[in-house]
């Protein structure tokens, strides 16, 4: 392929380096195009009305395509981050910002479809004042990036609608342009779809300051954080982490269902037990690798109450990380020693391991709650078609062992019973792939528990970036997917969210096993 474009670049190599046979990685971003002139008025510090509760009628309202940030000018420029990964609509949050300009423009865009336009202008703050704020530090005992910067401006949310958002931050002398994401959540779910954002795998990828949970300076283990923290800029995507690849294009086809909607991240899901009580179905997206057991304790409760659960995703839940506190509030710092968890203090005061959750000690495999588990990277293979009549390719036409190129990557996922497996399963999609010389299967799979409840995992990572795959492929933008392969995506998925919407997927479409077809005795 041609040499990664930004969005190129985050699906191809911006993926989870698991200790497997497969191999490992560093992630390489690169930069965007140039943006497109002017910005969507409204009064400065005013929001241009909050949306209503219903979806569609917030839908309904006028977009403003111009949110996207194509040129994002030199580093340092402008950068920041929020004091919370997540509000309540009305609450405060602190923007702590850096910049040389003499002021600056923040403007909170919630993302969704909006007839195509991708976001929506709630609310601008024009002539902030600007300041540089002071270089980063490192701690040494775990390499862990502080900025220890004060906060530049508070921020009302009074009136913004819940929803997945990203404030733009513009200096007005006109040097630089940076993003800055932001949940607001949903207070209950009862009833909904739940999107579940996956900030702390963010976190764990981004290397702001020189430090990452993977690579540290010398490129390697060795200099990588034990502990990570929230309190610093985001490097990926301007700023946005990987909401724009593994998110944005599964929100924006959600919304433009008109779907009763919730919005969550896994830190919240982790911190509030009862949050999923009664939602319907909640959606795993394209990479979240970074659980802590709590969070995953409740999923697996909402699971088995009747919520179903799709892994829109691969490699998800695969390392068990401990959430606590940094300077500036509670749950900001993600801790995980991963093969060094024997020299972690909240391991030797009692806390779980902080490492894969396959591993030991307190080994407990993903398999569990996904169905799949992470097998390897990286790959790049055709997705293979193995159960053309199973209701999530209603309406695809496709048949017996239809193939779209390049769909499997880079990471994937499959059904092992070597590892503890839930039955019934079916296994709808099973695509043949090498993984640096080792032959094995991704698959898509299905099953269902007594509760009621559906689980759906799409077993490829390229799953969500390939929603809004709609040209010819074979550019290194799109790694080669094509229309097909996006109409195909678009429409299983559509299948899966109607159907988990509707209520517990299991009590009308069980899960009727198919393993021993598949893989032969199992």
């Amino acid at each position: 392929m041609a040499e990664p474009t930004r969005r190129g670049v985050l699906g191809l190599g911006l993926i989870a380096a698991a200790a497997t046979s497969c191999g490992t990685h560093r992630p390489n971003p690169a930069p965007g195009p140039r943006p497109s002139a002017g910005s969507p008025g409204a009064p400065d510090g005013a929001s241009p009305a909050a949306g209503p509760a219903d979806p569609a009628a917030e839908q309904s309202r006028p977009g403003n395509a111009d949110w996207e940030i194509t040129d994002p000018g030199p580093s340092g420029a402008i950068e920041g981050f929020a004091d919370q990964v997540s509000v309540l609509p009305g609450d405060v949050l602190g923007l702590h910002v850096s910049t040389p300009a003499a002021a600056f423009t923040v403007s909170a865009y919630r993302m969704g479809w909006y007839d195509g336009a991708r976001a929506r202008l709630v609310w601008r703050r024009e002539h902030v004042p600007g300041t540089r704020q002071p270089a980063p530090h490192v701690e040494p005992a775990t390499r862990t990036v502080q900025t220890g910067w004060q906060r530049t401006l508070a921020v009302d949310t009074t009136g913004w609608p819940e929803g997945a958002y990203l404030l733009r931050l513009d200096a007005e002398d006109g040097s630089g342009r940076r993003y800055v994401p932001l949940t607001v959540r949903s207070a209950a779910t009862a009833g909904k779809t739940v999107i579940m954002s996956a900030p702390a795998t963010w976190q764990a990828y981004n290397e702001w300051g020189g430090h990452s949970l993977y690579n540290g300076p010398t490129g390697g283990l060795a200099t990588r954080s034990l502990r990570v923290v929230f309190d610093r800029p985001y490097d990926y995507d301007h700023g946005a982490g990987l909401f724009l690849v593994y998110e944005a294009p599964l929100v924006a086809l959600a919304e433009r269902l008109g779907l009763p909607l919730a919005y969550t991240t896994g830190v919240d899901v982790a911190r509030e037990p009862d949050l999923l009580r009664g939602a319907s179905a909640v959606l795993s997206l394209g990479h979240d690798e970074y659980w802590s057991p709590e969070q995953r304790a409740h999923v697996v409760a909402a699971r088995d109450a009747g919520t179903n659960l799709a892994v829109l995703g691969a490699n998800c839940c695969f390392r068990r990380v401990r959430f606590e506190p940094s300077e500036l509030g509670p749950d900001r710092t993600v801790v995980c020693y991963k093969d060094a968890w024997a020299q972690d203090p909240g391991h030797q005061a009692g806390a779980p391991a902080t490492t894969d959750f396959r591993a030991g000690p307190g080994a407990d495999p993903e398999s569990t709650m996904l169905g799949v588990l992470y097998d390897g990277y990286p790959v790049d293979a055709p997705y293979v078609v193995g159960a053309p009549d199973h209701w999530v390719f209603e309406g695809t036409g496709v048949t017996a062992g239809a193939s779209f190129p390049h769909l499997v990557g880079v990471e994937y996922d499959r059904v092992d019973t070597a590892f503890p497996t839930p039955r019934p399963i079916e296994v709808v999609a099973h695509s043949p792939v090498v993984c640096e010389g080792r032959r094995s299967h991704a698959d898509t799979a299905y099953y269902t528990v007594p509760g009621g409840a559906g689980v759906f995992a799409t077993g490829t990572m390229r799953w969500v970036e390939a929603l809004d795959a709609r040209g010819p492929g074979g550019t290194s933008a799109d790694h080669g997917i094509d229309a097909r392969a996006g109409d195909l995506v678009r429409r299983v998925t559509e299948n899966v969210l109607r159907v988990f919407a509707a209520g517990p997927a299991g009590l009308t479409r069980p899960a009727r096993d198919n393993l021993a077809a598949v893989y032969g005795g199992a």
